[in-house]
């Protein structure tokens, strides 16, 4: 079963990329991050890797 993301496709916004930063710098793993976000995984990895923002959990 595939979840549905309310965000999905949809540009991101500078609270988004905020929230993201945040998360990552307190350790939470890419799957809390994308849950948080109601992102896909993929998508929160991907523009992590594009903004330079490291996430120890990349599971």
């Amino acid at each position: 079963m595939s979840e549905k993301f309310e965000r999905h496709r949809q540009p991101w916004k500078p609270e988004e990329l905020a929230k993201l930063r945040t998360l990552a710098a307190k350790g939470k793993g890419l799957k809390e991050i994308a849950k948080a976000l109601n992102r896909s995984e993929e998508s929160t990895k991907d523009r992590a890797r594009d903004d330079n923002i490291g996430i120890a959990k990349l599971r």
